[in-house]
C-alpha cells in the first residue's frame, strides 16, 4: 500500500511544516518492521503552489482572468472617492507584462531553486525605473534615508510578492493571502456550507487543482492519503484535496485527516457532510490511530477495517453514523506518572497505543528526505532581527520534547495532548539522526517547535553539537519558558553550542497578570533569562496577551509599560501582542464549568456548528479598541523609535497612568547582576567547561606568568604562578565540550578543577570562558 503525505496550501513559506516529516518517519519504520510493501512519499504543496502562481506563466493567466474585474473594482473605488484604490488596481492591469516580465527574476532573487542565478539582478531590480511596483514596495523605499542598494534587494523582492499577493485577494480571490488561503473562513465557522462554498475559490479551481492532477498522476493505488491541516487556512486547500482524491482516484483509495486544527477545532465534531471528503480523522500524533487502523485490518485494507469498530483516536462514519474513538482522553489519564494504571481490558487496548505512542515519539527522527528545501524562498519582510530569522532560513523543524513540562497556563489548551502529553525524546539518538538528515538536505538550520524547549535538553543538545565530529555544526533557535533554570552559564553554552535565538511568552508583563494566567514565573527571573539570553549574544522575542478575561484597563497599560522598558533596557528584541481567546480545553474554560470563575461569561454558540474550540464570552469585544495602539507601539519599538514616549500617549482615549515604577526594570537587571556574580563566586559543586579560546602563557617578572585567553571578543588576562601556569591551560584547554569523547561525560568535576585552579582564579575566570552545567 502506497502512502502519500499532503501538507495542502498555505503554511509559513521558507521552511516545511514539519508533521510530514514525522509521519513520514513513522510510516517509514512501521512499513519495515511489520514487512508492509509500499512506498511512502511526501508532498508540499504549499511551496509547489507559491511556484505555481509567482511565475511567468501564473501571473499571465492571473492577470488575464482578473484584469477586467481589476478596472470595474478601480472605477468603483474612485466613485467612492478612493483614488488610492483605483490608482493601484490600474497599475497593476497596465504593468502586468512587466509583472509578468520580472516575476522569475524576483523569485530568484529570494529562492535559489530558479534556472538562473537571480544576485546579477538585483542591481536593476532595486534602481531600475522600468521594475513594476506596489503600495508596500514603495512605502519601503520612501522611508530609506538613502537610495536604495542591492542589499536591499532580498526585501524589496519579498514586498514585491506581498504587493502581488494583495492584488490577486483584491480583484482574484478574497480568500487568499502569501501565507494562508481561507483562513477567516475557517476560524468563524458557524456551518459547514461557508467550507465547501470555498472549495470553488479561484486560486483553488485554477491554479491547485492542475497541481494536484500533476502530483499525484503517478501514485499506485490502493492508497492511504494523509492530508495534515495544521492551520485554520489550510482547511479549504486540505478538504479540496481530498474531494480531488475521492474524484479521481478508485475507491479503494483512503483519505485521512489530522493536524493541530483538527485536533483542536474538530475534536468532537458531529458534521456528517465532512466524512463525504475523508473516511477518518487521526487525531493528536496519529501514530496509535494508524497502528490500531494496522492492526484490525490485518491482510486487507484500512477501508476495509473501518467496519463499525471502535478504534483508538480514529473517528470515522458507520452506517449513517459517526463513530466516537477510543482514548481521546488518554493523554490526561494515561501519561506521565498514570501511564502504568489500567483497570480493564479497554484502558489495556488503549495503554498499549498509549506506551507505543510515546516510545514513537522518544525514538522517531523527523524524515525530510523528500524536500528540496532550494525551492523555498526566504522572505525578509522586515529589518528586525528576530523577526527575520522567522522567514529568511530554511529550518528543519523538529522538537526535543512532545508536549509542555509546565502545561499549566490558564489560558492554554491544557486539556489536549499537544500541551499535556509531555514526552522527552531521546537526545542522543535525535542528535545523531538529525546529522544525517542534515547530509541528505544540506540544511543545518534547526527550529525548535517544543511548546517550551526544556532546559536539560537543550544543554545536552549543545554539548553533542561541540563534539569534534559535528562538523559542520547545527545552528538553531526555539521556543523556551522564561524561568530561573537559564541563568547566564546555561545562555553561555547555548550559544556556544549554536542557538541563536528564543521565543517565549511573557503573556502579562505585571504580578497579577502572571498570577492570573497561572505563568508559573515572575518577573524577576523573566528579566533574569532575558539578560543572561542578551549577554550570551542570544535573540529574544516575547509573546504578549491582551484582553484576558479579567484584565483591566490599569493591568494593561502596566504591562505595556513593562515592555516598554524591556525594549528600553534593549533585553527583548522583538514581541507580538495576542488578542486573548478562550477555548474549551483551555484550563480557565474547564475551571469554569467546574463552578469556578463567576465573572466569567462564556456565550452559547450554535448547536450546529462546525468548528467549535473557540468560546466567545461576554465582554471580550471591548478590548479590540486596544489593539491599534498596542501594535503602532510596538512596531516603532521594534525599530528603536518612540522607546521613551508615554505608554498611554499611544491610545487615541483616555488611559490611566501606569503604576509601574519607571525603574523597575533596571531594578530587576541590577538584582540580576548581583545574583550572576554571586554564583560566580560558588564552588560547591557541579561540572564544568571551558568556552574561551585556547589559554596562552605569557612571560612575566617575579616568578609570575600570565594567563591569556580570547571570550566573546576581548582578550583577557589573569596572574598564575609560573609553575602552574601550563598545567592550568592544559586543563582548561581539555575541558572544552569539543574534548569530551563519544561515550565521556563533558567538563570536570567543581573539587577537581578547584585543586588545580584555586578560589581567585576560579572567580577570574568565571563568566569569562569558565561555565558551570546544570
Amino acid at each position: 500500500m502506497d502512502t502519500v503525505i499532503i501538507q495542502p496550501p498555505l503554511v509559513q513559506l521558507n521552511t516545511p511544516y514539519p508533521a510530514g516529516a514525522y509521519l513520514s518517519a513513522f510510516f517509514r519504520r512501521t512499513y519495515a518492521e511489520r514487512h508492509i510493501s509500499g512506498s511512502v512519499v511526501w508532498y508540499d504543496l504549499s511551496e509547489a503552489l507559491f511556484h505555481t502562481v509567482f511565475c511567468k506563466e501564473g501571473l499571465r493567466q492571473l492577470f488575464e482572468a482578473s484584469g477586467d474585474n481589476a478596472l470595474a473594482l478601480a472605477a468603483d473605488a474612485e466613485r467612492r472617492g478612493d483614488d488610492n484604490t483605483a490608482f493601484q488596481l490600474r497599475r497593476y492591469v497596465s504593468e502586468s507584462g512587466s509583472w509578468c516580465g520580472w516575476i522569475d527574476r524576483i523569485t530568484a532573487i529570494v529562492c535559489s531553486c530558479s534556472e538562473f542565478s537571480g544576485h546579477e539582478f538585483v542591481h536593476e531590480f532595486v534602481r531600475s525605473a522600468h521594475v513594476p511596483r506596489g503600495m508596500r514596495t514603495e512605502q519601503y523605499l520612501s522611508g530609506l534615508d538613502r537610495g536604495p542598494t542591492a542589499d536591499n534587494a532580498e526585501v524589496l523582492a519579498s514586498l514585491a510578492l506581498a504587493d502581488l499577493a494583495d492584488y490577486i485577494t483584491a480583484a482574484y480571490d478574497k480568500n487568499f493571502e502569501l501565507v494562508r488561503y481561507a483562513e477567516s473562513i475557517a476560524v468563524s465557522t458557524g456551518d459547514f456550507g461557508s467550507v465547501e462554498r470555498a472549495l470553488r475559490s479561484p486560486v483553488l479551481t485554477a491554479f491547485y487543482a492542475p497541481l494536484l492532477e500533476k502530483t499525484l498522476a503517478d501514485v499506485k493505488e490502493p492508497a492511504l492519503f494523509c492530508i495534515s491541516v495544521p492551520f485554520p487556512g489550510t482547511l479549504a486547500a486540505a478538504l479540496f484535496t481530498a474531494q480531488y482524491i475521492k474524484l479521481r482516484c478508485s475507491a479503494d483509495a483512503v483519505v485521512a485527516l489530522g493536524g493541530g486544527y483538527v485536533n483542536t477545532e474538530l475534536r468532537n465534531v458531529h458534521e456528517t457532510r465532512l466524512f463525504r471528503y475523508v473516511d477518518f480523522i487521526s487525531y493528536d500524533r496519529g501514530y496509535g490511530s494508524f497502528l490500531a487502523l494496522l492492526d484490525a485490518a490485518g491482510d486487507k485494507t484500512v477501508k476495509d477495517a473501518l467496519d463499525g469498530r471502535v478504534f483508538y483516536k480514529v473517528r470515522y462514519m458507520y452506517g449513517g453514523k459517526i463513530s466516537n474513538p477510543s482514548g481521546m482522553d488518554a493523554d490526561t489519564f494515561y501519561c506521565g506518572e498514570h501511564a502504568d494504571q489500567s483497570s480493564d481490558n479497554h484502558d489495556s487496548e488503549i495503554l498499549k497505543y498509549v506506551h507505543a505512542e510515546n516510545e514513537l515519539t522518544k525514538e522517531l527522527v523527523p524524515d525530510y528526505s523528500d524536500i528540496d528545501f532550494s525551492r523555498y524562498p526566504h522572505l525578509a519582510d522586515t529589518a528586525n532581527p528576530m523577526q527575520r530569522i522567522w522567514n529568511d532560513g530554511a529550518w528543519m523543524k523538529v522538537y526535543l520534547a512532545y508536549g509542555c513540562y509546565w502545561h499549566r497556563c490558564a489560558f492554554c489548551d491544557t486539556t489536549l495532548e499537544y500541551v499535556r502529553g509531555y514526552q522527552m525524546t531521546d537526545i542522543e539518538r535525535l542528535y545523531k539522526g538529525l546529522r544525517e538528515q542534515a547530509r541528505k538536505t544540506g540544511v543545518y538550520g534547526l527550529h525548535f517547535v517544543d511548546e517550551a524547549c526544556p532546559p536539560s535538553a537543550l544543554q545536552r543538545f549543545a554539548l553533542l553539537n561541540c563534539r569534534k565530529d559535528s562538523s559542520p555544526r547545527f545552528t538553531y533557535w526555539g521556543n523556551i519558558r522564561f524561568e530561573k533554570t537559564f541563568t547566564r552559564d546555561l545562555a553561555d553554552l547555548l550559544s556556544y553550542g549554536g542557538m541563536t535565538g528564543v521565543s517565549a511568552g511573557i503573556e502579562i508583563a505585571t504580578g497579577s497578570g502572571l498570577t492570573a494566567v497561572n505563568k508559573g514565573t515572575d518577573m524577576k527571573h523573566i528579566v533574569g533569562a532575558c539578560c543572561a539570553f542578551k549577554e550570551a549574544g542570544i535573540l529574544v522575542h516575547s509573546y504578549m496577551i491582551y484582553g484576558y478575561w479579567n484584565q483591566s484597563g490599569q493591568d494593561l497599560v502596566d504591562s505595556m509599560e513593562t515592555l516598554r522598558q524591556l525594549f528600553a533596557a534593549d533585553l527583548i528584541d522583538s514581541a507580538f501582542w495576542h488578542k486573548f481567546t478562550l477555548t474549551r480545553h483551555s484550563t480557565v474554560y474547564r475551571e469554569w464549568e467546574k463552578g469556578m470563575h463567576p465573572d466569567l461569561h462564556p456565550l452559547s454558540g450554535r448547536e450546529d456548528a462546525f468548528a467549535e474550540n473557540d468560546v466567545r464570552f461576554q465582554g471580550e469585544r471591548k478590548s479590540e479598541r486596544y489593539s491599534a495602539a498596542l501594535n503602532a507601539s510596538l512596531e516603532s519599538w521594534m525599530n528603536g523609535e518612540k522607546i521613551t514616549d508615554p505608554v498611554n500617549s499611544w491610545f487615541t482615549f483616555r488611559m490611566p497612568e501606569p503604576s509601574v515604577k519607571k525603574n523597575f526594570i533596571n531594578s530587576l537587571i541590577a538584582e540580576y547582576e548581583k545574583e550572576r556574580d554571586k554564583s560566580f563566586a560558588d564552588m560547591n559543586g557541579g561540572r564544568f567547561v571551558w568556552l574561551g579560546g585556547k589559554p596562552v602563557v605569557l612571560d612575566s617578572a617575579g616568578g609570575k606568568s600570565q594567563l591569556c585567553w580570547s571570550y566573546t571578543g576581548d582578550l583577557l588576562y589573569a596572574d598564575v604562578d609560573t609553575s602552574e601556569a601550563q598545567r592550568i591551560a592544559d586543563t582548561l584547554y581539555g575541558t572544552r565540550p569539543e574534548a569530551a569523547g563519544q561515550s565521556a561525560e563533558a567538563g570536570i568535576e567543581c573539587a577537581e578543577l578547584a585543586g588545580i585552579v584555586g578560589r581567585k582564579l576560579f572567580t577570574e575566570l568565571r563568566g569569562r570562558g569558565l561555565c558551570r552545567l546544570l
